[in-house]
């Protein structure tokens, strides 16, 4: 079934989501068996799962830490929130990210479609009951994108709810971004006999490329390295998680018209095996699930021979009135621009000459590195006093703290020891070889911190530290920096030495010292 055209927005024109007179633009997506729409003003873009690593003392619903594009960007499980059965993410599950004062990916299990939606159909929610508490909605859509009832979910308030200890959350944003691409379910989702295709605007022309082709879709970066001696259809390059992804403009490439881009404008990123590229276009509208009856051959003299031989197919929709191109994606990685913009980066990402660790000791931090539950996170230096390896059998103190394991003797003192994976609620491991003990001094005594595994003493850029997302106080006081190394695939988690310790428990340790020694 073909969504109508005229309930999707082409170019969207102001930061509140209006596109005409009389509408309003919404994303609509699914969780479980609930259908949701978000005003489309704090949409940023909508980009499949990406790999987490877990955060301690975190709410539940949190799923981890992501890195994109050089940003620590927080993944949140709108299941979880709703309470509805878990799954694992499939072809079909994205995230959408949201700013309401810092980004956040709310995972959910399909995106829908992007709608316009006329003012009379938006209904408020008085007197509705669902599934979630009303207090979450904003509004509910009536007959929108072959639904009944769409829920408005607010984000806001879902995010106060949810992350107490978030602070400056902005309800309304003076520059918000109408992000219009996205990328929808997958075959599994389309009958045989469809085709299911991501649809978009070059010189107010229809285009279209088969989704399986599209990775994602992203906004035009503020930096786009240009490349020297380039044809015009190479815009340049940018980066796009930590690789360079060359751009080439489809304006260009059909010698139609140049204009600067814009806020509306998208890349559209392709892939042939694991080479990429990132086609500029205009804005992106829509996903088409379109009847193969509905597409036809592109005739033989019509099509253009040589290079420009991208389009392959029409799509009829609308009985005929609306033809939208599709584009071949196999054909486009023939053409001369993409293979010179594809050599450019072949050769950007020769290995350098000189090395790269000649940096300044005063830009740097050095940090121990331990793991835990397969999260790493680092401690500076300085505060470890050593590290020892955990004895067969520690001395169980009664009536202390949970998360105290006991006492051992050290060269002639007692050092009490707690199990960090209890303190950071963490599930709890078997005794194993790779286990250390972390010494640390607290207010005049020390005390040792069992950890998984040390695994190495690094050198950090400062310019790679950046402040943690405040997800609750607890997480915010002991694990307030994060490091991204987004070229290693790697995130540490920097924990305060300060706050290993609360202000209970140290007064527990100081006493269990005095008793010992």
């Amino acid at each position: 079934m073909i969504e109508n055209p005229n309930d999707f927005s082409h170019e969207p024109d102001d930061e509140q989501g209006e596109t005409a007179a009389g509408t309003h633009q919404f994303v609509t997506f699914l969780v479980g068996d609930e259908v949701f729409a978000v005003d489309m003003a704090p949409v940023q873009e909508i980009i499949r799962v990406p790999s987490v690593v877990r955060v301690p003392l975190a709410p539940y619903s949190l799923v981890g830490l992501a890195s994109l594009r050089g940003r620590v960007l927080p993944i949140i499980c709108l299941r979880r929130i709703f309470g509805f059965e878990e799954r694992s993410p499939d072809d079909s599950t994205r995230a959408i990210v949201i700013d309401l004062g810092q980004p956040m990916g709310f995972v959910v299990d399909r995106v829908a479609s992007v709608l316009n939606v006329e003012t009379d159909r938006i209904k408020t929610v008085d007197d509705i009951r669902s599934t979630v508490n009303s207090d979450l909605l904003t509004g509910m859509l009536r007959d929108a994108g072959g639904y009944a009832m769409v829920m408005v979910l607010e984000f806001g308030k879902l995010i106060a709810r949810e992350f107490a200890g978030i602070t400056a959350w902005s309800h309304t944003r003076n520059q918000a971004v109408a992000t219009s691409g996205y990328l929808a379910g997958t075959q599994e989702d389309i009958d045989s006999d469809e085709r299911q295709l991501v649809s978009f605007s070059v010189a107010d022309q229809e285009y279209a490329i088969d989704i399986a082709r599209v990775n994602e879709i992203v906004q035009i970066p503020d930096t786009i390295v240009h490349v020297p001696n380039s044809l015009p259809h190479v815009l340049g390059l940018m980066t796009l998680r930590e690789r360079l992804l060359p751009l080439v403009s489809l304006r260009c490439l059909f010698h139609l018209p140049t204009r600067p881009l814009d806020e509306k404008s998208r890349i559209v990123v392709v892939t042939l095996g694991t080479v990429a590229v990132g086609i500029v276009t205009d804005s992106v509208s829509e996903v088409l699930r379109v009847p193969l009856d509905q597409v036809d051959t592109l005739p033989a003299l019509l099509a253009q021979g040589g290079e420009l031989s991208e389009i392959t197919q029409i799509c009829r929709l609308q009985a005929g009135r609306r033809l939208v191109s599709i584009i071949s994606v196999d054909h486009l990685f023939c053409h001369s621009a993409v293979r010179e913009a594809l050599d450019a980066v072949a050769a950007l990402n020769a290995p350098p000459v000189e090395a790269a660790d000649q940096i300044d000791t005063e830009d740097e931090e050095q940090v121990v590195v331990f793991l835990l539950a397969s999260g790493e996170f680092g401690v500076p230096i300085e505060s470890v006093q050593e590290i020892v390896r955990v004895p067969e059998e520690l001395t169980h103190v009664p009536k202390s703290p949970d998360f105290i394991e006991g006492v051992i003797n050290l060269r002639g003192s007692v050092l009490p020891v707690i199990d960090q994976r209890k303190r950071l609620d963490l599930p709890t491991l078997a005794r194993n070889d790779r286990q250390r003990i972390m010494v640390f001094q607290f207010d005049g005594f020390r005390t040792g911190l069992i950890v998984d595994a040390v695994t190495e003493v690094l050198k950090i850029a400062l310019h790679t530290i950046s402040p943690a997302p405040r997800l609750s106080g607890e997480q915010a006081r002991l694990l307030g920096r994060v490091v991204n190394l987004e070229q290693q695939g790697r995130m540490i988690q920097l924990i305060n030495p300060a706050h290993l310790i609360d202000g209970g428990d140290s007064h527990s340790l100081a006493a269990m010292n005095t008793v010992w020694q």
